[in-house]
C-alpha cells in the first residue's frame, strides 16, 4: 500500500513537473526567439564551417533582432563541440554545424558521450563540398578509366593520399575502391595542405579532396582533376566528368555542412529555424560566399535532412568496417 501511495505521488509530481515543462516550452514556441542564440562550430576559427557559423549567425540576428554568438569548441574528431551542444537545453537557443565526421564518428570511435540519432534534432543541411579525384599534373592517368585500369593491373601499387585514417578523403577512397573492385595504397598525412602539396611533387599519384582545398592547387596548375564525385556534373567544375558516368556507377561522396540542435527540441521552433536558413540560403550575398568558398547551397526541409544524415550514417559504417581502421 505504501509504495502504491508513493508510486501516485511520484507520479503526480511528475505530471506536474511535465505540465510545467510543456507549458515553458509551449511559451518558448511563441516568443522563440526571446533571448541571445549560441551557435557551436566544433572547429578552430576559420575554414568553411566558422564561416557558415559566422554568416548565418549574422543574418538570423538581423532577421530577428536578436544577439547570436558563435563559439568555436574544437578537439576529439569535433565530439567536444558535439556533446556540448548535446547536454544543452533543447530550447533551440543552442545550435551545432554539423559536418561529415557527424555521420563517421559513431565508427570511428569505441564510444561516443552521446548518442548521434538519439541527442540531436536535424534542422538544415546548408550546403555541400563535392569530393574531387586528383592527380599531379604530369600525370599519365587522366581519367578514372586510366586509374581503374593501372589498380586492377597491379593491385596495390598506386599509391594515394589523405589526410589521415578515418578523414573524409581517406573514407571517400576505401569506398571508390569497393565499389570499383580495386585496391590502391593508403599515404596518410597530417592534413589536407601537405597532402596535396606532396601530389603536386609526385609523392603520392592520386588523391580524393574537398573542392575548397583543391581549387588553389587547381589554379596553380600544379594538380588536376580526373573526376568529381558529384550525382551529375557540378556547375564548380562543369567540364569535369562525374565518377559515377566515368565508370563506377552510382559513386557519390561529398563534405557537408548543416546545423542540428539538441533532440527534444520543440517541432515548432525547429520549423522557425529551418524556414529562416531556407531564406538566408536563398540571399545572392550568401550563395556568392558559398561559391567563393566552393560550396554549393543546399537546404530543404528537417526531415529532409534527418534522412540525409541516416544515409550518411549508413554509407560510412560499411565504409569504416571495410577499412580495417579501429575506432579509437
Amino acid at each position: 500500500m505504501k509504495i502504491d501511495i508513493k508510486f501516485s505521488i511520484f507520479s503526480l509530481i511528475f505530471g506536474v513537473v511535465s505540465s510545467v515543462s510543456g507549458h515553458l516550452y509551449a511559451q518558448n514556441v511563441d516568443t522563440y526567439p526571446d533571448k541571445p542564440i549560441t551557435i557551436v562550430v566544433p572547429y578552430p576559427p576559420g575554414g568553411f564551417n566558422d564561416t557558415l557559423g559566422r554568416i548565418v549567425g549574422k543574418k538570423l540576428s538581423d532577421a530577428w533582432g536578436k544577439t547570436v554568438v558563435v563559439e568555436n569548441k574544437p578537439g576529439a574528431g569535433t565530439t567536444i563541440g558535439s556533446n556540448f551542444v548535446a547536454k544543452s537545453a533543447p530550447d533551440g537557443y543552442t545550435i551545432l554545424v554539423a559536418q561529415f565526421p557527424f555521420s563517421a564518428n559513431p565508427y570511428l570511435y569505441k564510444s561516443l558521450p552521446y548518442d548521434t540519432l538519439k541527442a540531436f534534432a536535424p534542422v538544415i543541411l546548408a550546403g555541400r563540398s563535392p569530393m574531387v579525384l586528383v592527380v599531379n599534373s604530369n600525370s599519365p592517368i587522366k581519367t578514372t578509366g586510366d586509374l581503374l585500369s593501372l589498380a586492377k593491373a597491379k593491385p596495390g601499387s598506386v599509391n594515394y593520399g589523405s589526410s589521415g585514417p578515418g578523414s573524409s578523403n581517406h573514407l571517400s577512397m576505401v569506398l571508390f575502391e569497393s565499389m570499383s573492385g580495386t585496391s590502391l595504397n593508403q599515404v596518410p598525412y597530417k592534413g589536407s595542405t601537405p597532402l596535396l602539396t606532396d601530389l603536386a611533387g609526385g609523392q603520392v599519384e592520386v588523391a580524393f579532396d574537398a573542392y575548397p582545398h583543391v581549387r588553389p592547387f587547381l589554379q596553380s596548375g600544379k594538380i588536376r582533376p580526373i573526376a568529381i564525385a558529384t550525382e551529375s556534373r557540378s556547375s564548380l567544375m562543369p567540364d569535369v566528368p562525374t565518377i559515377n558516368e566515368s565508370g563506377v556507377k552510382g559513386y557519390e561522396a561529398s563534405s557537408w555542412h548543416g546545423f542540428v540542435v539538441p533532440s527534444g527540441t520543440p517541432p515548432a521552433v525547429v520549423e522557425k529555424l529551418n524556414k529562416q536558413i531556407n531564406l538566408i540560403l536563398k540571399q545572392d550575398d550568401i550563395k556568392k560566399t558559398f561559391q567563393e568558398q566552393g560550396v554549393v547551397p543546399d537546404g530543404g526541409t528537417s526531415s529532409q535532412f534527418d534522412a540525409f544524415i541516416k544515409k550518411q550514417m549508413d554509407i560510412w559504417k560499411k565504409v569504416v568496417a571495410q577499412s580495417g581502421i579501429s575506432p579509437e
